[in-house]
C-alpha cells in the first residue's frame, strides 16, 4: 500500500516559522494532489494548502500570504512552510495525498499527524 510520512512539527513562538514534510512511500503509480489538513482543539479537520501534480495550489483564507505550499514530484513528497505563526495556527497537521497505486485504483491516504504549536 502507500504510507505518508510527516515530519517537522515542533513548538515555536508567534511569529515564528517551521517547515512541514511529508514523503509518500509503497505501490505508488502516480501520485496526484497532496495537501496539508489541520484539527485544532475541539474543531474540525480543515483544508490549509494543497497542489495538483500539475503545481497549482489552494490555500485556506486564515493562511494565505503566511503559508506556502510546494512538491517535489521527484521524490513524491509535499511541504508546507509556515511563517508569521499565529496562536490559532496551533494544531494537529495531516498529509493527504491521492494516488493511483500499482494494483490499480485511486484512493487518498493520509498520514499519522504531526503537532504544531505556536505559543510563548
Amino acid at each position: 500500500q502507500v504510507q505518508l510520512v510527516e515530519s517537522g512539527g515542533g513548538l515555536v513562538q508567534p511569529g515564528g516559522s517551521l517547515r512541514l514534510s511529508c514523503a509518500a512511500s509503497g505501490s505508488i503509480f502516480r501520485v496526484y494532489a497532496m495537501g496539508w489538513y489541520r484539527q485544532g482543539p475541539g474543531k474540525q479537520r480543515e483544508l490549509v494548502a494543497a497542489i495538483t501534480s500539475g503545481v497549482s495550489t489552494n490555500y485556506a483564507d486564515s493562511v494565505k500570504g503566511r503559508f506556502t505550499i510546494s512538491r517535489d514530484n521527484a521524490k513524491n513528497t509535499v511541504f508546507l512552510q509556515m511563517n508569521s505563526l499565529k496562536p490559532e495556527d496551533t494544531a494537529v497537521y495531516y498529509c493527504n495525498a491521492n494516488v493511483w497505486i500499482i494494483s490499480g485504483g485511486r484512493h487518498d491516504y493520509w498520514g499519522q499527524g504531526t503537532q504544531v504549536t505556536v505559543s510563548s
